[in-house]
Order: structure tokens, then C-alpha cells, then sequence
């Protein structure tokens, strides 16, 4: 399995819109990509104020929701809820549980 995980940094002056991220983009996301698991974390402490993780059953199961049509508009969708430019992305191959 794959766990795609999306980091959003914390800095002087970001925002992020928790609740529209969980309400709004992520169900996006989730219908775009078809993930087995979503799980959405808020940074209360480290260097991170946000973060979502997706797993799939395989990397082609991955790149096949990145090609659907809806990815371009989840990627113009950012500026409703972060004015974070600078996401972290983690591919990575869960090995246990």
C-alpha cells in the first residue's frame, strides 16, 4: 500500500482554513482519487499546521487518481483555504501497521 501525505508548513502570516479543508476540499479529493483511507491531522505542535494522508492500494492506483480531470481544479481550489505555496508531498510505501 501507498500513503500519500500532503504537509502544510507552518509560517509568519499563513492561514489555513481548517474547517473548508475538511468540509470541502478533502471530499474533493476523496471523490477525485478514490483513496482506501483519508485521515486529516491539525499541527498543535511541530512544524506543521496541517496535514492529510491517502492511502491506496498501489502506486498505479495513485498516478490513475492524479490524472483525473478533477486534480486541476483542486489545485485552483488551494486559495480557498491556505495561502501555503510551498507543500510538503511524502510518497511512501507502508511496510507495517
Amino acid at each position: 500500500m501507498i500513503r500519500v501525505s500532503v504537509f502544510y508548513p507552518k509560517s509568519d502570516g499563513c492561514t489555513f482554513d481548517h474547517d473548508y479543508y475538511r468540509t470541502t476540499h478533502v471530499p474533493m479529493a476523496v471523490k477525485a482519487w478514490s483513496p482506501r483511507e483519508t485521515s486529516i491531522d491539525v499541527g498543535i505542535d511541530g512544524p506543521y499546521i496541517a496535514a492529510v494522508h491517502f492511502v491506496f492500494d498501489s502506486i498505479d492506483q495513485f498516478h490513475t487518481g492524479m490524472a483525473s480531470p478533477m486534480t486541476s481544479e483542486l489545485m485552483a481550489d488551494l486559495v480557498n483555504y491556505t495561502n501555503i505555496t510551498d507543500a510538503v508531498i511524502q510518497v511512501a510505501e507502508i511496510v507495517a501497521n
